[in-house]
């Protein structure tokens, strides 16, 4: 394994989920809660370890979710709100629309803290608390999860297509995403490699494999071999709907695989610019 590949999952998550500079995170404390509801975290966990016995992809989902909602407004758990007379939903927005899973599991996870401390806990803390024990879960490091979030009581549709990078971004495009947010090529790297587990729908990449960047030939920087594997799960025409894994061999462990897309199989178009 090349040793930026080895350092760069070292610190994916602690950049990624533990330590993004959004406002909303100032002045918190692992500690929060530890008079108010002290088995918080306990909670998050057993919930996960229940759902992800039937249902493994759910980890790098609510890994996802979390992520969609930091780039937006900041983690205030913004992109859990429901469209209302007064409230334009995120979960309509183009990254998100028919593909952001999880919402059902927050809001079990929420039942059962209600249950053990009712009117405490944030939502915007679950989703940090969930993304930190998805990835213990799925074999992946651990951090100390910083709390005491307020949550946001609005949601802004219109940032989120703007601010969330796509599947089929440039490498100019992603590194403008990323410093519009104050963060820097390391930190695009870093919160790339969250696609080391999880799916992702054919329609995300499917350009690649057919007609890339409208020249009717397959994306050149596609191993062979995994275009044609690619191909039989994505066939040209078709609906887009099917799933393959971001990793094809070890696709629900957070390991250091994502970094194959050294050896040409990166997954989306966003993921190998990063090495182009």
């Amino acid at each position: 394994m090349n040793s930026l590949a080895t350092s760069m999952w070292c610190v994916v998550l602690l950049v990624v989920l533990g330590g993004l500079p959004f406002s909303s995170d100032a002045q918190l404390s692992p500690t929060f809660y530890s008079k108010t509801c002290p088995t918080v975290s306990s909670i998050v966990s057993n919930v996960l370890t229940n759902v992800s016995k039937t249902d493994q992809r759910m980890l790098a989902s609510l890994v996802r979710l979390h992520f969609h909602d930091r780039f937006v407004l900041g983690c205030d758990a913004s992109v859990l709100l429901n469209n209302t007379a007064t409230i334009v939903s995120e979960q309509q927005a183009f990254p998100n629309n028919n593909s952001l899973r999880g919402l059902d599991v927050v809001n079990q996870i929420k039942t059962a803290i209600e249950s053990a401390c009712p009117n405490t806990v944030s939502c915007a803390d679950i989703l940090a608390l969930a993304a930190q024990a998805s990835s213990v879960l799925a074999q992946g490091p651990s951090w100390t999860v910083p709390l005491g979030r307020r949550d946001g009581l609005t949601a802004n549709r219109t940032l989120a297509n703007q601010n969330l990078p796509a599947p089929f971004n440039t490498l100019v495009q992603l590194k403008a995403a990323f410093t519009a947010q104050g963060l820097n090529t390391t930190d695009l790297v870093a919160l790339s490699g969250a696609h080391t587990f999880g799916r992702a729908h054919c329609a995300q990449f499917v350009g690649r494999l057919y007609n890339f960047s409208s020249t009717g030939s397959p994306d050149p920087t596609l191993n062979t071999t995994y275009l044609q594997q690619l191909r039989t799960i994505c066939p040209n025409g078709g609906p887009g709907t099917n799933l393959t894994n971001f990793d094809p061999t070890t696709p629900d462990k957070f390991d250091k695989n994502y970094y194959s897309i050294f050896s040409e199989k990166g997954l989306l178009q966003s993921d190998q610019e990063l090495f182009s």
